[in-house]
């Protein structure tokens, strides 16, 4: 019988995750999952985690007084529960470890195809995109949010019922041996890497790491599973040379399965191309703008492709996908002012693509402003990659350049060292500033561009640029009120 929860009881789930009865009854049913305190429902199973801030084994007496109805503990644990306990307890070595065997053990209780995506850069668009395309015939699974680690991905799968035919899941990382330990809970179907790229390189010392990590898909996914690849991604196909799976490559090179041709930008109006597989070519249209988002494209189709979606499909799928917030997003200010808002997150790789996919916004008489904010978890490669960041915006022609974070200093000196204006360049300590500093200078026609990693927050500035009116004119407005 297909897992669900509201049937599924204790004694059903004490194999899968090796656990011990510790108090309560083995008929006990959950009618759902919770690592979380704060969001535990009536008749749900809490399994207490240890993380670096809070530990879920204090917080048991508050989940069993909002109606828990059982408690997955680490042995050995000394726990305070009521006597007599209305909840069942059961005792694991490692909760973290039995969250991942049970989320494992569920999802093969239930037929559907799955996809897997890693890879430095671009995982969440290409799981939009790729769900974009099955939810045209399928209900589809994917993660909300950052729902992509040990904990956010067991509790997507730990979601499914029997109604859905199709998941795409993002699969995030920063250590190595994550990337392992999820494929092995996720059992894809299909299993695609984005690229590699220098992205968290705190946990990961170099690209190297980097790549070693991505691998990990390769090590631990099916031999039944198709792998897709970046066939552009040099070091990528390296580090893959040696396991025998079956793969298909995409990208722009001609060697590639699955390639895109004849591609035309059309600034805000989105990018179209040829996609060409095998001796086929379909025209696909992508209606967000943004070149960099081919490669998006090409491989949410090769995910597609190999879960036999046909053409029709991936095209008519690609163009219904509308973005997704803080990625690159088009907004239009009054005075014909284009603001593109990419503060989702930031990283040298992203960076590079989207300052490449600035020019075909730049009008006749408009100008080019950029706020940044650091980039972090770049290790060793911190401060050469925001030296780098400065030297790639001057390089962009622009106008003006504020950067703002711990090293922000490094990317004005980049930009400085590239011959970029002095006095248009400055380093700014918070988000109002960054907005005043903007409103200032803005005027009919121009762009701006913001990014940063998100725990910088540029969606402050990004939200405050959309107020129309400058700071001037509120200011003016309040002493016009105060004089009346």
């Amino acid at each position: 019988m297909t897992a669900q929860w509201g049937v599924l009881t204790a004694e059903e789930l004490i194999k899968p995750v090796r656990a011990e009865l510790v108090v309560g009854s083995v008929a006990a049913v959950f009618s759902g999952i919770s690592t979380d305190s704060r969001t535990v429902k009536p008749g749900d199973l809490f399994v207490a985690l240890k993380g670096e801030q809070f530990d879920g084994h204090e917080f048991i007496p508050e989940v069993i007084a909002k109606g828990a109805a059982g408690i997955l503990i680490q042995a050995g644990r000394p726990v305070e529960w009521p006597n007599p306990n209305p909840a069942v307890v059961m005792a694991v070595t490692d909760t973290l470890k039995a969250l991942g065997d049970l989320a494992f053990w569920w999802r093969r209780q239930h037929k559907i195809g799955l996809a897997a995506i890693t890879g430095s850069v671009g995982k969440t668009t290409t799981k939009e995109m790729t769900a974009a395309i099955l939810e045209l015939s399928f209900k589809t699974l994917k993660n909300k949010g950052n729902f992509n680690n040990l904990i956010g991905l067991p509790l997507t799968l730990l979601t499914l019922d029997p109604s859905y035919q199709r998941a795409v899941l993002e699969m995030g990382m920063n250590q190595p041996g994550e990337i392992a330990r999820l494929t092995e809970i996720a059992g894809p179907d299909v299993g695609l890497i984005t690229n590699v790229a220098a992205v968290h390189l705190e946990g990961l010392g170099d690209i190297m790491g980097v790549a070693k990590a991505k691998i990990e898909m390769l090590e631990k996914i099916s031999m039944n599973a198709q792998v897709a690849l970046n066939g552009d991604d040099e070091l990528l196909l390296k580090f893959a040379e040696p396991f025998r799976r079956k793969i298909v490559t995409f990208g722009l090179k001609p060697r590639n399965d699955i390639r895109a041709t004849e591609i035309r930008d059309l600034g805000p109006d989105g990018t179209v191309f040829q996609l060409q597989y095998q001796e086929h070519s379909f025209p696909i249209r992508l209606r967000v703008p943004g070149s960099q988002y081919v490669y998006n494209a090409l491989a949410a189709a090769a995910i597609a492709l190999k879960l036999r979606e046909p053409m029709e499909k991936i095209s008519r799928g690609l163009e219904a996908y509308r973005g997704v917030a803080g990625r690159f997003n088009l907004n239009h200010l009054s005075g014909d002012i284009i603001l593109i808002d990419d503060t989702y997150n930031s990283n040298p790789y992203a960076l590079k693509a989207a300052l490449k996919a600035l020019s075909p916004f730049i009008k006749d008489k408009g100008r080019l402003l950029v706020g940044l904010g650091e980039m972090l978890e770049l290790g060793k490669e911190t401060v050469s990659a925001h030296l780098e960041a400065g030297t790639m915006v001057a390089e962009t022609q622009a106008a003006y350049f504020w950067a703002m974070g711990e090293h922000a200093k490094e990317m004005i000196s980049g930009a400085l060292e590239k011959g970029f204006p002095e006095n248009q360049a400055e380093i700014i300590e918070n988000h109002e500033q960054m907005i005043r500093k903007i409103k200032a200078v803005q005027r009919p026609g121009d762009v701006i561009f913001l990014k940063g990693s998100r725990r910088i927050g540029l969606d402050k500035v990004a939200a405050g640029l959309k107020q129309t009116a400058t700071y001037e004119e509120q200011d003016e407005s309040i002493k016009k009120n105060s004089r009346s």
